[in-house]
């Protein structure tokens, strides 16, 4: 998967586009339905980097790197 800029970014192309209002209707809906694909995955990544943040707060100051899917295994066990 490309990375949360580059999804962005061509999230941002695809508004733009969709925004002009001069697209025919069926490549408008193609273009709203990968813009659905890359907002999704845009917010794959944030939730992923929101939990790495969060793992690493967790170390009562020390930075020390967990594997992520710890962090789903301590919800998980009640902590």
């Amino acid at each position: 998967m490309a990375k949360f800029e580059d999804c962005l970014q061509q999230l941002e192309k695809i508004v733009e586009q969709l925004e002009r209002g001069d697209l025919p209707l069926e490549q408008s809906l193609k273009l709203f339905e990968e813009g659905v694909r890359l907002s999704n995955a845009c917010r794959q990544e944030l939730e992923a980097a929101e939990g790495k943040v969060e793992i690493l707060t967790r170390q009562g100051g020390k930075l020390e790197a967990q594997p992520f899917e710890s962090l789903g295994d301590e919800k998980s066990a009640g902590k």
